[in-house]
């Protein structure tokens, strides 16, 4: 891998990416199932995913709604939507 491709992957503070770390993840998901049959492999990411990011934003904000959709770059009413949707609010 080239030093160009190799920072594309860093993010903030020369740090792995948010991408790169998620690329790994489904990589080693996928490998671990195998031939298992499946799919909805996308709604089971976004399940899992979004959560997870949401109640991390909240928690970094200090469950400021309005900091928190500027952050994600939502409305404040699907933030809102979102966090009821996960049981959140």
């Amino acid at each position: 891998m080239s030093q160009d491709a190799a920072d594309s992957l860093q993010g903030p503070l020369g740090r792995v990416s948010i991408k790169s770390a998620v690329e790994d993840t489904i990589k080693d998901y996928l490998r671990l199932l195998e031939d298992e049959p499946i799919d909805d492999l996308y709604a089971q990411v976004l399940a899992q995913v979004e959560p997870s990011l949401l109640r991390q934003v909240m928690m970094h904000v200090g469950d400021n709604q309005s900091k928190a959709a500027r952050l994600l770059g939502l409305s404040r009413g699907t933030l809102r939507t979102k966090l009821s949707k996960y049981g959140l609010s």
